[in-house]
């Protein structure tokens, strides 16, 4: 009888006992849920210093390499905040490293600063109108990233303090990202090597992230130099040796051979230097190419055919020609678990709630710039995008290709190094042409601030999933190396005698900074850049109302239509 009575409490006894471990199992993830719920707060607390620096990187409207002001402002409000800042890394001054904490993990948090020429626009206006005619201007929206990236690290900081959390917080900029210009150098100079994962930030229209290949191209940007002989260009032509004919004859040879070049391949060119005046055989020129291919081994044999036109072209022309790499990157590839992971905490932030105005300034802008769909901001998460497939495609004539790329990014050379992954989040409105400065009027509205502010509460819940389930680092370095670099290595597409071209853009802010500095955003005295520049959000011509009434009315229909039947 007492045996039963044991077992029969025993049996009473298991559901406590087992309700009590399955508690005790549950606090570790307890404990982070309720920290990250403290962390989005905090993000929403500081959202009026997120739309700030926001306002103010977007007012200095800075281009690659001449981020002069961005780095004084940056820099400044982050020893404020106690970080110990290591400025002019790999010998580029406005270029930096903060970083705060102690031990492991060291996780680094960046985002680019550079601005697009002649991409000047009055924020929330529906039409070009330039802040500065001819001045640049952010029409790439990089002005929103570190924004987002600060206010999601204070608000991580914040609690790592309390909770004696070990670890180390790093912020950086990509400096010059528009030229390629920086992060291969980093990279090379061993700024990355400690750092057990990446956090990068970019503007989009949807707040997602990507894992592995999402189909970008790498590429080489070089400049080629042509050197001949000056001469009177009516008086003795015969004397001349024209460096401008070479880069002529350089630029028809590569559009020639185009049409025989595989088709995942892009490639443009500027000419740089044109020679100083027609009466003057030009003895020097130059053209700026980049390069752009899928793989590491289709880049450079895509640069060494430019090179074959450059040889060509100065032995036509009785010139010399040298060439210098001004930047670089490998197509991009980011990490799957940390991904994952970033994805689970951008389902539980969602989308913000647009205002009626927000969407009016929308579908105005896509109206005015002939968007392919009029259909105003993204009201509905993207899903975890997915890699490009690799498998190459036999094409008529037997040769098998990958499938074809567009843009570049040079986070795809720290992505090479460690495990990466790029957040995008809906600063900017959908359909628009990209390097433009129709993708500006967004960049300093309430459209920009509240994407920066799910961005950033996105970002702070990852952070603290890196920073406390270890677990999580574990899998992405695994990814890392037995699936990412299993058959692919990564070889620096620059040497170690290259420098960055630190002396690029400097002509071009040299006239306009003064220019811009009047309009400099005062969050002193405004609360918003919209304020200070007086501009009613939003701002459409009458035109532009009714064209965008009509879309509405002729949306509705179609839903009404289609419900109908």
């Amino acid at each position: 009888m007492k045996n039963c009575t044991n077992l029969l409490f025993g049996l009473l006894l298991l559901p406590v006992l087992l309700f009590g471990q399955s508690k005790k199992a549950a606090k570790p993830n307890d404990r982070i849920e309720k920290l990250k719920a403290e962390a989005v707060a905090a993000v929403e607390a500081n959202k009026v210093q997120a739309q700030q620096i926001n306002d103010m990187l977007f007012s200095f409207a800075e281009l690659g390499f001449q981020e002069e002001e961005s780095f004084k402002y940056l820099t400044t409000l982050l020893e404020k905040e106690g970080f110990t800042i290591q400025k002019g890394i790999s010998g580029i001054p406005t270029a930096w490293i903060a970083t705060w904490g102690s031990g492991k993990p060291l996780i680094a948090v960046g985002s680019d600063i550079d601005c697009i020429p002649k991409a000047s626009q009055k924020p929330g206006v529906a039409y070009k109108d330039p802040i500065v005619e001819g001045a640049p201007g952010h029409g790439e929206g990089h002005n929103s990233g570190q924004a987002l990236n600060i206010v999601a690290v204070l608000a991580v900081k914040k609690l790592m303090e309390r909770e004696k959390i070990p670890g180390t917080l790093m912020l950086w900029p990509g400096v010059a990202e528009e030229l390629v210009g920086t992060k291969a150098f980093y990279i090379r100079d061993g700024y990355f090597k400690d750092v057990d994962a990446c956090i990068f930030t970019h503007v989009g229209n949807n707040l997602g992230v990507s894992w592995g290949d999402n189909g970008y191209n790498g590429l080489i940007s070089a400049r080629f130099n042509f050197e001949g002989q000056a001469a009177h260009a009516a008086g003795a032509p015969w004397r001349g040796k024209s460096a401008l004919d070479a880069v002529e004859l350089m630029n028809i040879g590569w559009n020639f051979r185009r049409e025989h070049l595989e088709l995942t391949q892009r490639s443009h060119y500027v000419i740089s230097d044109g020679g100083d005046q027609p009466n003057v055989v030009p003895s020097k020129a130059a053209v700026w190419y980049y390069f752009r291919e899928r793989t590491y081994p289709k880049i450079k044999k895509l640069f060494e055919t430019g090179i074959k036109m450059a040889e060509g072209a100065a032995l036509m022309t009785d010139t010399k020609f040298t060439y210098d790499i001004l930047g670089s990157a490998w197509p991009v590839h980011t990490n799957r678990p940390i991904a994952a992971a970033m994805y689970e905490n951008i389902k539980k932030v969602g989308l913000p709630t647009w205002s009626d105005d927000d969407q009016l300034l929308a579908r105005a802008s896509q109206l005015e710039l002939q968007a392919p769909k009029v259909e105003g901001l993204a009201v509905k998460l993207d899903s975890m995008g997915m890699p490009t497939s690799s498998a190459p495609v036999v094409m008529m004539g037997g040769q098998a290709m990958t499938p074809m790329g567009g843009g570049s990014d040079d986070i795809a050379d720290i992505s090479w190094s460690l495990p990466t992954i790029v957040l995008r989040y809906p600063s900017n409105i959908p359909g628009l042409p990209g390097h433009h400065w129709a993708n500006a009027i967004s960049m300093a509205t309430p459209i920009a601030h509240k994407g920066i502010v799910y961005g950033a509460k996105a970002e702070a819940m990852t952070l603290l999933d890196l920073l406390l389930k270890p677990e999580i680092l574990k899998e992405a370095w695994a990814y890392y190396k037995d699936e990412q670099t299993k058959d692919i290595k990564y070889e620096p597409l620059i040497s170690s005698k290259e420098k960055p071209a630190i002396y690029l853009n400097k002509k071009i802010m040299t006239e306009f900074k003064p220019k811009l500095e009047p309009f400099y955003y005062n969050p002193s005295k405004y609360k918003t850049y919209l304020e200070q520049l007086g501009i009613t959000y939003p701002t459409l011509r009458d035109d532009q109302r009714e064209a965008v009434k009509k879309e509405v009315e002729k949306a509705a229909a179609k839903v009404s239509s289609s419900r109908s039947e």
